[in-house]
């Protein structure tokens, strides 16, 4: 986030503000897209635009949503990064189709995304971990994501455990943390209009070409 768009969020508690209308042309990719959208997202002064909705259906067809990072993207798919021990993470196990959600208000924009998900590499998974501060890094550790707290002050001790144990050297990358990369099939652009005659902006994966199409509001 620049200091004009920090400045933004500061003046607008995080809500953002308004841009202009975007133009959609036939020929635009949709990751394309999504970049400037998200860009304009940025501009706006949101507070974490980069906050976004995935669910999830385990093999018993129970649904499941929560609120991740993305934190990086590309044509091969939106990226984000959890405990692979935690709930989230096991539902992906057994049944690998997702959905993302975007939803910027003060833009009238939402960016649906379905697709699958596959695991990065271990070493882009380092590489992101070792980005983080200190804190987080051992906080990884400490955590053992979607367990039940059995005492009161379990977390606490288990961050000093290995805060202590890691003092004076580089907080190793733990096995079981890292990335999850969503890999898109259809992402639909919403644009809202006063009219209630909002945009759909469809693009639907065939082969390795995206087709375009538009949906009734």
């Amino acid at each position: 986030m620049t200091f004009l768009e920090k400045l933004r969020c500061l003046f607008t508690f995080g809500q953002g503000v308004a841009l202009p209308l975007p133009e959609i042309s036939a020929d635009t990719d949709p990751i394309t897209l999504f970049d400037l959208w998200f860009k304009d997202a940025n501009k706006s002064g949101i507070l974490l635009p980069e906050a976004m909705s995935i669910s999830s259906c385990s093999k018993d067809g129970y649904p499941s949503s929560r609120m991740v990072l993305l934190k990086s993207f590309d044509e091969k798919g939106f990226v984000f990064y959890t405990n692979y021990a935690s709930r989230k993470s096991q539902v992906l196990e057994e049944n690998n189709k997702v959905a993302l959600l975007f939803h910027w208000n003060v833009l009238q924009r939402q960016i649906r995304i379905e697709g699958e998900v596959e695991k990065v590499t271990q070493e882009e998974s380092a590489e992101y971990f070792h980005s983080r501060d200190r804190g987080s890094q051992v906080g990884a550790w400490a955590s053992k994501q979607s367990q039940k707290i059995s005492e009161e002050n379990e977390l606490q001790s288990r961050f000093r455990y290995f805060n202590d144990k890691f003092a004076g050297q580089q907080v190793p990358h733990p096995e079981f943390w890292g990335g999850w990369r969503v890999k898109p099939k259809y992402i639909e652009f919403w644009q809202g209009r006063a009219s209630r005659l909002h945009d759909r902006i469809c693009f639907e994966k065939a082969g390795d070409n995206w087709q375009q199409y538009k949906l009734h509001p």
